[in-house]
């Protein structure tokens, strides 16, 4: 069903549709529209045989989701920025234990200084917890991938982080094609839980595990998560089967098979960065659009090969490592080894900071004529910045 909706009431409505049982609430913007949906949806009645659970603090919303889901209930929750910090701990017990609760990031800066907007550095903190973690560009597709994600969940019995930028998805209305309840329940399966919690049948779940064991409980969890490599592709091509919509899977090429310069991103910017891409094509700049959508497990067999003919490559990514540099061109550099292709990492959007067309085609303008450095900050005040470094040096 097509609807004007704002991003947050689009998801709490395919969460719905996926039939929680348990759904776990703390508000931090920008998500808490997002439970707060669902709380209209469990307390009208629309939402059967689901317990909305108000906890006290992030920590708590996980620690409840893992008991619920240990039980056996399809469980959901969602956080952003310095909420998915204090859960954080909570956050690996899940991966390790193999629960697949379902979690969306809407994701925004971490402080300090504390920042609100948006950026990828909350989730991006956590891409090594053993979460899936998938990126959405539009709100149709941020209501979608959370309707593919409790299969995949569920299939791998590993939860997955659905995220999608803060205030740029979330709150911005648009027009969305609602996943009717009988194609999600065509779709998506009663949840049949791998391990659950039975007084009829007592195990122990996140028991103790000594050193003669612990590598190989830590590599069922990788072995486990690159098994997502063929369920993502698998599930995306089921939901097209159902919902005749293309959604999901672990990339999306925007004419990047036969290009010289190619763009990666995730996430929201790439609808903007297409826009860039399509007026330079249509003055004959060869260049186009590679779209990460599965960031863990990272697809290094289907990135290669998408970005096998380009003679470089420029990652615009909204998030980076102090110290060092881009996140995401790591994995690029890997996918690439040893093919004659040169990347470029560029650090644009912290904080929430506009990334413009008039920005983007001077980027790439730059990087067509192997002029670009190897890591760039986009707008950033260079001048402001190095004043600001030659005071804290006179006052050491």
């Amino acid at each position: 069903m097509f609807k004007q909706v704002e991003g947050s009431r689009a998801v709490a409505e395919a969460v719905a549709a996926c039939r929680p049982e348990v759904i776990c609430a703390y508000p931090i913007s920008p998500q808490t529209h997002i439970v707060e949906g669902l709380s209209r949806i469990v307390k009208g009645g629309e939402l059967l045989n689901c317990e909305f659970v108000n906890v006290e603090s992030e920590f708590a919303a996980m620690s409840v989701a893992i008991g619920a889901s240990a039980t056996g209930a399809r469980t959901y929750t969602a956080t952003a920025s310095q909420g998915l910090l204090y859960m954080v701990e909570a956050v690996f017990n899940a991966s390790g234990l193999g629960l697949p609760i379902v979690m969306t990031v809407a994701n925004r800066a971490i402080g300090g200084p504390i920042n609100i907007w948006n950026d990828h550095s909350d989730s991006m903190s956590q891409r090594d917890s053993g979460w899936i973690q998938i990126y959405a560009e539009t709100n149709q597709e941020a209501a979608d991938l959370h309707v593919q994600a409790f299969k995949i969940a569920e299939e791998l019995s590993l939860p997955v982080m659905v995220c999608m930028d803060g205030f740029i998805l979330t709150h911005a209305s648009e027009r969305v094609d609602i996943p009717e309840q009988e194609q999600v329940d065509a779709f998506l399966p009663p949840y049949i839980p791998r391990q659950v919690l039975d007084p009829a049948n007592p195990v122990s779940i996140g028991a103790m595990v000594g050193p003669e064991a612990f590598m190989e409980v830590r590599y069922m969890v990788h072995a486990k998560t690159l098994r997502a490599l063929e369920v993502i592709p698998k599930v995306a091509q089921e939901f097209t089967e159902i919902f005749a919509r293309d959604s999901g899977g672990l990339i999306r090429p925007y004419f990047s098979q036969e290009a010289e310069t190619v763009i990666v991103a995730l996430g929201s910017i790439l609808g903007t960065i297409k826009d860039v891409v399509d007026e330079e094509r249509a003055r004959g700049v060869s260049i186009g659009v590679l779209g990460i959508i599965a960031f863990r497990p990272f697809p290094f067999a289907q990135v290669r090969d998408a970005l096998k003919s380009a003679k470089r490559v420029v990652v615009i990514e909204k998030a980076f490592q102090v110290g060092i540099g881009g996140i995401v061109i790591e994995n690029i550099k890997s996918s690439i080894a040893g093919l004659d292709i040169q990347s470029y990492s560029v650090i644009a959007g912290l904080g929430g900071r506009p990334i413009t067309k008039a920005s983007l085609a001077e980027l790439f303008a730059r990087a067509a004529s192997n002029s670009l450095s190897e890591l760039t900050f986009l707008d950033l005040d260079q001048e402001l910045v190095e004043r600001e470094i030659v005071r804290e040096g006179e006052m050491a």
